[in-house]
């Protein structure tokens, strides 16, 4: 998190826990495919087909790949929104993103952009909700919809499953402290765009996910989180941490110092110019 200020322009980098993956290389995109189920039918015949959505995709990435499996014209999914009649929390507003569940989903014979999107709300409702869900949003004192928020915030932000707890931490130190939460990936999201670099132009947006003018959270969630992000969110790891930088793979630092938090991106920024 916080200012990166190469050579020839300023550069902000918040997304700090996956910069080094990305800079050097080691990170692949995750794609949604139409892969064989592995289930057999009782009538012998062939098996179906499965989409897969990965952990931290946003809404229009699922959109998007609805339509190539049900080879749908582009628009399709999304157009349907209305005719899904989708259970969702009343501060959704009819907006689905963080409930499209990642798994791996069946496309039986006959399947609609419909009928797939009420099956990826609905299992987000089983695996994201529930009374131990609720209680622990309850002890945080957020929403349950505030909760798959951060844990968005969190699937966004954390290199690994390892660093998600941290990342909650961070996020809940900044929100109790009145800070703003300075993330890229809230940013990016308002940008409709995926980059680890952030102009100090860009930060001057006006956009309710601007998370660098704006405090508290973003009006709704950014990504699609799993339950690893989740059950992040609802057990905060323990510190005071209110930055963090992946200076390289595997080497996340979290600190509650700016001046350390500077001295880190130094240090990443070398690493990455190969000095």
């Amino acid at each position: 998190m916080q200012t990166i200020t190469p050579p020839r322009k300023q550069t902000r980098l918040t997304r700090g826990s996956r910069a080094a993956l990305v800079a050097t290389g080691l990170a692949v995109a995750a794609a949604a495919v139409a892969v064989p189920l592995v289930t057999s039918r009782s009538d012998g015949k062939a098996p179906g087909t499965g989409l897969v959505i990965p952990e931290g995709w946003r809404a229009g990435q699922v959109y998007a790949a609805v339509d190539k499996a049900l080879r749908l014209p582009p628009g399709s999914t999304k157009k349907s929104l209305p005719k899904a009649h989708l259970k969702l929390p009343r501060a959704a507003r009819g907006n689905p993103e963080g409930y499209l569940f990642p798994a791996s989903y069946p496309l039986p014979e006959g399947a609609t952009p419909e009928s797939v999107l009420r099956y990826m709300v609905d299992l987000a409702n089983k695996r994201l909700g529930g009374g131990a869900i609720t209680a622990g949003a309850q002890r945080r004192t957020l929403t349950g919809y505030q909760a798959v928020t951060v844990a968005s915030i969190v699937q966004a932000e954390a290199a690994t499953k390892d660093d998600m707890a941290k990342v909650a931490r961070v996020v809940f130190n900044r929100l109790e402290r009145g800070m703003p939460l300075q993330m890229d990936s809230t940013l990016n999201y308002a940008l409709r765009r995926s980059t680890l670099h952030t102009t100090v132009r860009d930060t001057k947006i006006d956009s309710p996910y601007n998370s660098y003018r704006s405090t508290g959270l973003p009006p709704t969630p950014i990504s699609n989180p799993g339950q690893a992000a989740m059950r992040a969110t609802l057990n905060p790891a323990p510190g005071n941490w209110l930055y963090f930088v992946t200076v390289k793979p595997g080497d996340t630092r979290f600190t509650a110092s700016y001046e350390e938090q500077q001295r880190n991106v130094a240090e990443f920024n070398r690493l990455r110019a190969g000095k």
